[in-house]
């Protein structure tokens, strides 16, 4: 099935830009994309996949007592935790932090810069870079409300811009700034 990020991917051509063009070229796709969207015509798996950003509907155990939080996350999973596991979330930060964050991580890639390509980081790898220290959070598997949409490397640039995160409790503004603050 397609995805609605083909069209970019293609017109990527297999090369890496700039964060103006990933920013301006996702712009035009952000009326058509959602979260609900991007889950139907995306690679959906059982369990995240390990090494690639992920996409998914989550309910957070401890909802009543967060400030706030993301029900739609774009994670990186660095390791596992009693029934779930640690990861990045990248909605935590701005944009284009998102997409600087992504070329930090790119040292921890696996060779090419293709859909085969993944992510080798773990906690310690990527614990003492300053703008990872907000997006570090943990998920129940039992608090996931969907399957996980696969994002691959060749897609992460684009993922990344997706205006798709769905805070509660808290704006944007409010989330980014306090992420901010931390580094």
């Amino acid at each position: 099935m397609a995805s609605i990020l083909d069209p970019l991917v293609d017109k990527q051509g297999g090369v890496r830009k700039s964060a103006n063009w990933y920013r301006t070229n996702v712009q035009s796709l952000a009326d058509k994309v959602t979260a609900r969207k991007l889950m139907n015509q995306g690679k959906l798996v059982g369990r995240p996949s390990v090494g690639r950003l992920n996409m998914f509907f989550y309910d957070p155990k401890l909802k009543k007592t967060l400030p706030y939080y993301d029900t739609f996350p774009l994670v990186l999973p660095l390791e596992p935790i009693s029934g779930g596991f640690m990861g990045m979330n990248f909605h935590y930060l701005p944009p284009l932090l998102r997409f600087r964050l992504l070329e930090r991580m790119q040292q921890f890639a696996d060779g090419g810069m293709d859909k085969k390509t993944k992510f080798q980081a773990t906690y310690d790898d990527v614990k003492k870079i300053p703008m990872v220290k907000p997006t570090i959070k943990k998920y129940l598997y039992g608090h996931v409300r969907s399957n996980f949409l696969r994002i691959d490397f060749d897609e992460a640039a684009l993922a990344v811009y997706l205006p798709v995160q769905q805070f509660k409790k808290a704006g944007t503004t409010r989330v980014w700034a306090d992420s901010r603050s931390m580094f």
